[in-house]
């Protein structure tokens, strides 16, 4: 399986470079990897590399208040983060970070594992949730590189776990140390013979009530708009929710509405205004409030900001399987609603269980349980001492002798 891999990974680098013939996506990942080494060059000399790992931008917010914290506490650590996807690398510089270096991780064939470690030099490697790359991970245990894997999420029908992934089960014993996010992904490892594991949850809850806390500033348009509320915010939405925010708009008229879509190009906007049949305003073409009871946030960053101004939070995502992240409307008190393709998400059943999350599928089911949540205060006060119960999985991971030991 080893052999069948070193050849896999040529052919998948091969069939990237055919699709990015079509792909702008695909071919901005490739342009980005073109000068790695000479980006890894310039690391200075006898730097304390502590090399993050995450596979795009939702995983570098989980990795976040780690990075942040190891900052704090060890000033002349040097933080070297890669991403996979061009997502990351575009937009993780919207974050306050304490990045010193970022770049695309090159492709995972030997040589480019050699040359990455060989030049970066890392003192501690760690991987954010998942994306486990073979030659990485055996050329970070070849030279004596410590390696750990945070927030670790994985599922029972993945390959490690199968009769036949005996080579990728092999690769995740050469992880130093795993702090997983719930019971089930410790299970499975152990299944698997891997014992150095703690149950140290989601990083991400840590991320987005830091965000909240220092979220200070006040958007005039957004509280303008919002000013009569109740308001009902669409995170990251797509086509299937916003059908639900069209119906949704026609029976309850005392309701305003936010739409930050999942793509804010000019041809999707229009299809969103076209779509509701009734007036909206863009953020970028607000100037007084008259009548539209939908803003559309077309604008990039101001998301998870903007959740504060609302009441209630249809979260994008539920329909297709890729629930976006619930947690930055629920760190501002905010009862979400989903679609009902969430298994992906453990946070989504566990929202559910607490009575803070709803699956809905259609426009009647959101109105129905919106308007069983009578007292917005108590509601409110419930979600965020959930939220605050979920918090302190960077400090179980920092704090943790191994890391410790790592970068006393």
């Amino acid at each position: 399986m080893g052999i069948l891999y070193q050849i896999g990974i040529h052919f998948f680098i091969l069939s990237l470079r055919i699709a990015s013939i079509f792909n702008l996506k695909i071919r901005a990942g490739l342009e980005g990897r073109k000068n790695w080494i000479s980006i890894l060059e310039d690391i200075p000399q006898n730097a304390q590399v502590i090399w993050f790992h995450c596979a795009s931008l939702g995983e570098f917010d989980q990795g976040l208040p780690v990075m942040h914290t190891i900052k704090k506490n060890t000033p002349n650590a040097f933080i070297l983060v890669t991403f996979f996807s061009p997502s990351g690398m575009q937009h993780f510089e919207k974050r306050t970070h304490p990045v010193d270096k970022a770049l695309y991780l090159p492709f995972d064939t030997k040589l480019n594992a050699h040359i990455f470690i060989n030049k970066a030099k890392p003192k501690l490697a760690v991987f954010v949730k998942y994306e486990f790359w073979p030659n990485f991970i055996l050329e970070c245990q070849a030279s004596k590189t410590k390696l750990v894997s945070i927030s670790t999420l994985l599922r029972k029908n993945q390959i490690y776990f199968k009769r036949y992934g005996g080579f990728f089960s092999r690769i995740l014993k050469n992880i130093d140390y795993f702090f997983v996010q719930n019971e089930e992904t410790k299970t499975l490892l152990e299944s698997i013979g891997i014992k150095d594991i703690t149950l140290s949850g989601d990083t991400r809850y840590d991320r987005v009530l830091q965000h909240k806390e220092a979220t200070t500033e006040t958007d005039s348009i957004l509280s303008n708009f919002s000013a009569k509320r109740p308001v009902l915010i669409a995170g990251s939405s797509w086509e299937s929710e916003e059908k639900i925010i069209k119906h949704f708009l026609a029976s309850n008229p005392e309701t305003k509405v936010i739409i930050a879509p999942h793509n804010i190009k000019r041809a999707n906007i229009e299809r969103i205004e076209t779509l509701l049949e009734q007036p909206a305003v863009r953020y970028t073409e607000f100037k007084d409030q008259h009548d539209e009871r939908v803003l559309i946030l077309d604008t990039i960053g101001h998301l998870s900001s903007a959740y504060q101004y609302a009441d209630y939070a249809l979260i994008g995502g539920g329909f297709s399987g890729s629930l976006h992240n619930i947690l930055e409307a629920a760190a501002f008190g905010l009862p979400v609603f989903f679609g009902p393709h969430h298994e992906k998400f453990p946070e989504a059943k566990s929202f559910m269980d607490a009575g803070i999350g709803f699956v809905v599928e259609n426009a009647q089911q959101l109105s129905i349980k919106i308007n069983a949540l009578s007292n917005q205060k108590e509601i409110k006060q419930k979600i965020e001492a959930f939220m605050e119960s979920q918090a302190g999985a960077t400090n179980k991971i920092v704090n943790h002798a191994f890391i410790k030991d790592i970068l006393k």
